[in-house]
């Protein structure tokens, strides 16, 4: 593959490399941001560095990438500040004061820019996509190797976050979930809000210049709403969510050079590839999650529907037994009866067949022991909420049968053994029909 990919690891092993170092930063404190509801903080942070940089640049008259840094982060840091600033005393969202302050704040970069026009080269597709194509070309030398300049710096930001994270693990939590139990157990929620800002501030700035404002901003909120999907746990969650980064890194790079080819082009940007990749794991988390997916909570909803039909075929099988009548109904009548469509009345009652509790005879279904001790186990719940609801609750009688019958298909043995002590034991409900007794395995 990597032949016929033409793969050179001095160039693409590199741009990897970087692309990772800037994902796993920005996803590290990513998940902070989601759980606070200030994903797009690092979007805003992007947009308003510019005055940073070109104040940096009249003060230095150079581009020289330290002051530039500076000036990026200093104004990165304000425009948390300010954001937060504006929400607390405006009394405003926090989509609206970031709003408010990165366009200000943006706006005010281009008329200083427009004062220096003549000297600075503004280049809106850097901005954009960054240069990571460019970052192997840049090299410094680390200790006999040489290393991307880009590589370093974004080494050293990544491995800042994941120490930052591990090692105030239990007070980002506490702060990000409850700010103000974090204050009365002594954790300074403020101080644990504006280091998260610092290094986010710092996070993106690293980044703008190699894989520019959509990779970072993607990367601050797409691995970690993914990981939000998929899990419950916020440490597997960090976890899930820089392998989902640096996957994103990688395969967005591979598909880079072979996509484009598909469609007749030699290759298209890496830093935007790599976001549609993630972009494209976080609607596969959106659809497939095991607990909050889409197609799982809908397979799970039919799935649930399928089970109460099912309750209900052998509840009436039981009931038409008590009349000593037999269910001479076909498939497409009991769709009728339980105003469902023929495919799911035909898997219900293939599935009750295949789990031997019911069979069909001459003159129609019949329940088996094993589909006898589930009725009695549904009409024992049935007619207990009957009783219970009258008795208890004081509902008439004559407006109670809907209720239960929502309520037995949820209600197991210890549950009937509560409503059982709680009614005294009642053998008729509420309407004179005997209550089951109770089937001892």
């Amino acid at each position: 593959m990597w032949v016929a990919l033409r793969w050179d690891w001095n160039l693409d092993g590199w741009i990897i490399t970087v692309g990772v170092l800037s994902a796993v930063a920005a996803a590290l404190l990513g998940n902070f941001l989601v759980l606070r509801r200030m994903s797009l903080l690092g979007d805003a942070i992007s947009h308003a560095v510019l005055p940073g940089l070109a104040a940096a640049f009249m003060i230095t008259s150079s581009r020289n990438s330290l002051p530039m840094f500076l000036g990026a982060v200093i104004v990165g840091v304000l425009t948390a500040f300010f954001t937060e600033w504006i929400r607390s005393v405006g009394d405003v969202d926090e989509g609206a004061s970031m709003g408010v302050v990165f366009t200000s704040l943006f706006a005010l970069g281009l008329v200083m820019i427009v004062q220096a026009a003549d000297h600075v080269d503004l280049d809106p597709s850097c901005v954009l996509y960054g240069a990571i194509e460019m970052t192997p070309l840049d090299k410094i030398s680390v200790a006999g190797f040489a290393v991307p300049r880009a590589a370093l710096s974004l080494g050293i930001v990544a491995l800042a976050n994941l120490a930052f994270v591990t090692l105030f693990m239990k007070e980002l939590k506490l702060s990000s979930f409850d700010p103000a139990l974090a204050t009365t157990t002594g954790f300074n929620a403020t101080l644990m809000h504006y280091l998260l800002m610092i290094l986010v501030a710092v996070t993106a700035v690293a980044s703008f210049e190699s894989v520019g404002n959509i990779l970072v901003v993607a990367m601050f909120v797409v691995p970690p709403a993914a990981a939000y999907m998929l899990t419950d746990r916020l440490t597997t969650m960090i976890l899930i969510s820089v392998i989902i980064a640096a996957s994103s890194a990688v395969l967005g790079h591979i598909a880079a050079l072979t996509v484009p080819g598909w469609f007749g082009y030699r290759s298209t940007t890496t830093a935007g590839m790599m976001a549609v990749v993630a972009g494209l794991i976080l609607l596969f988390a959106v659809a497939f999650a095991p607990r909050h997916g889409i197609v799982v909570k809908r397979v799970r909803h039919h799935l649930l529907g399928l089970s109460i039909l099912a309750d209900d075929v052998v509840a009436l099988l039981y009931r038409m037994d008590e009349r000593g009548e037999s269910l001479r109904l076909n498939a497409n009548q009991l769709a009728t009866v339980f105003l469902v469509d023929r495919f799911s009345i035909r898997a219900v009652l293939r599935w009750l067949r295949l789990r031997d509790q019911i069979e069909r005879s001459s003159d129609g279904y019949n329940l088996t022991n094993e589909g006898r001790t589930r009725a009695q186990g549904l009409i024992r719940s049935h007619r207990l909420w009957e009783q219970y609801l009258v008795t208890l609750a004081g509902i008439d009688a004559d407006r109670i049968h809907d209720k239960a019958e929502s309520l037995e298909h949820f209600t197991d043995a210890e549950l009937r053994s509560r409503l059982d002590q709680e009614t005294n034991a009642p053998t008729v409900d509420p309407h004179g029909r005997p209550i089951p007794n109770e089937e001892r395995s």
